[in-house]
């Protein structure tokens, strides 16, 4: 079961002389009706995400926490780059294939997070995703899912044969397209952000968002400024709510300084 969150914090000084403050805290709970935690997390500056394991017996288990303790590995070496990330993961898919415990052909898990980057001496936010846990951002008091699931339900909302609504409640809103571990490593898809002072993000396993909708989880980010707060609140609601799956979530927020020659300049124009 999960316990109390706590907030973690880094200050970056970028070339510019800009400081960034991030702050962050992850929670994972196994939930009302399972018996077991597939989920695993990792929040650990650079990288935060989130792995939603799949499979009989205890292949979901294995494939999450292997699959996060060779991120674990790659943060450790202090060079997290997108091409570490995928090495990584197909590392994790051997150690998956071999685990003596791996029984399902089904066995997997769903990958997804952000990585703070530095690119050409600025921050960057770079949001990764494989399979249908999720990344929202909440910016300029608006709330975004960054990542596009990798799921049945998905590709008939794309193609037009499915409609937000009706995909509440899918029978096949649990099948994914795509996870690690279930076929040859194929690399996250990517996304480029900048950094912007009030930055929010929620990562977090399909526990959560079952059971709060997004303007339920704008709902607590708005209620609890602190990212430890939030990740405690909407881990409260979602079990509330039923905690039908297993719930894990990461708040990463980031708070943006200019420098003080930059701040002189901005108030002379």
């Amino acid at each position: 079961m999960s316990q109390s969150s706590t907030a973690h914090t880094r200050e970056v000084v970028l070339a510019s002389g800009d400081t960034i403050v991030l702050q962050w805290a992850g929670a994972t709970d196994t939930g009302r009706r399972r018996e077991n935690n597939q989920d695993s997390y990792l929040a650990e500056f650079p990288l935060f995400v989130v792995a939603d394991g799949m499979g009989g017996h205890a292949g979901g288990e294995i494939a999450s926490q292997r699959t996060i303790a060779r991120l674990e590995e790659v943060v450790a070496s202090g060079e997290v780059t997108t091409a570490a990330i995928e090495t990584a993961l197909g590392a994790a898919v051997k150690d998956i294939l071999a685990h003596p415990d791996t029984t399902d052909e089904g066995t997997g898990t769903t990958l997804t997070g952000v990585l703070f980057a530095l690119v050409d001496d600025d921050a960057r936010w770079v949001s990764l995703n494989i399979g249908d846990s999720r990344v929202y951002l909440l910016r300029d008091g608006a709330l975004t899912q960054i990542t596009t699931d990798h799921s049945v339900v998905q590709e008939l909302i794309t193609a037009g044969r499915l409609s937000p609504e009706e995909a509440e409640g899918h029978p096949y809103s649990n099948v994914i397209t795509r996870a690690v571990g279930v076929s040859e490593a194929l690399p996250p898809d990517y996304r480029e952000l900048s950094v912007q002072d009030g930055d929010r993000f929620v990562i977090c396993s399909d526990g959560l968002t079952k059971e709060l909708t997004d303007y339920g989880i704008q709902h607590f980010l708005g209620l609890n400024p602190a990212p430890d707060a939030a990740v405690d609140a909407m881990l409260a609601a979602a079990l509330e709510n039923g905690g039908r799956d297993n719930v894990t979530i990461v708040v990463v927020d980031a708070q943006r300084h200019p420098t003080t020659s930059s701040t002189e300049a901005l108030a002379a124009e």
